[in-house]
């Protein structure tokens, strides 16, 4: 299936919404969840767009820019999975593995904006030293210009203007390679949760994390409600508990200051 100027202008508009939100990290619209979904509703499919949305979500559940590193963008990978899903009529996870080149050419971009943005330095400190305020605010939103453009320029060219080599080279690649992005793709998001999980998992949190994983291996994956349902529940027991404890522990204090400050009167 083919995609029309209007849907391409469309992706291009919201990858400067979702470029932006994954620079300034505002709003959190970039995560593909969110990125593949809304993809998926202008292309026409959004079904297409929240399995692909749940897929690379996971695939980046791990990775996430610290201090100046980047990771390969997220919106990016978002948008082109569901564009190469929907373009090459394949499924999400070959589609993941295919957009990962795209998400890294943004990634070396974003790179180079951190280098050249450099020359903007100077012109802010001359700025500051003369407190010329409006100039010195100006140059943030230059930034985000230029970064905005890019984006709109990378998905328009890679979803729209490029949709026909994309096609033919997908047709081209013979079974087994395909067959192997498949697998590449589906892999990643276990990469990704297992990235997620070397940061945050924690000894007292290893029983909920067997119980899901129980859980998860006897119900239907068609349907994950019970799983999200019953870590709703333990994620509720944990909240009220510990505000509990917090109440107790200020009860305590309290007490201990009152038997201090009593002690002291009767000393007196």
């Amino acid at each position: 299936m083919s995609i029309t100027l209007i849907q391409g202008l469309m992706l291009s508009i919201f990858a400067v919404i979702a470029g932006l939100d994954s620079w300034l990290e505002v709003l959190y619209i970039f995560r593909p969840i969110i990125s593949c979904t809304v993809a998926g509703f202008i292309l026409g499919d959004p079904t297409l767009g929240i399995m692909a949305g749940g897929l690379t979500e996971l695939t980046f559940a791990g990775l996430t820019p610290a201090g100046g590193t980047q990771p390969p963008n997220p919106a990016v990978c978002g948008i082109m999975t569901v564009v190469i899903a929907h373009t090459a009529s394949v499924g999400p996870s070959t589609a993941i593995g295919l957009s990962l080149p795209f998400a890294m050419l943004m990634q070396y971009i974003l790179l180079m904006c951190y280098s050249l943005f450099s020359v903007f330095m100077p012109v802010m400190d001359k700025a500051a030293a003369e407190g010329n305020t409006k100039k010195f605010a100006s140059v943030p939103y230059l930034i985000m210009a230029i970064v905005g453009v890019l984006f709109f320029v990378v998905i328009f060219l890679s979803a729209y203007a490029a949709q026909g080599p994309m096609q033919a080279l997908v047709k081209a690649m013979p079974v087994w390679l395909i067959h192997g992005f498949e697998l590449a793709g589906s892999a990643l998001p276990a990469v990704g949760f297992a990235m997620l999980l070397k940061v945050l998992l924690r000894v007292e949190y290893v029983p909920y994390l067997l119980l899901g994983f129980v859980v998860a291996s006897f119900i239907n994956f068609s349907n994950v409600l019970p799983a999200a349902v019953i870590g709703i529940v333990f994620a509720m027991i944990e909240f009220f508990r510990d505000k509990k404890n917090k109440q107790l522990q200020e009860q305590i204090e309290a007490l201990k200051e009152a038997s201090i400050n009593g002690g002291e009167e009767d000393g007196i």
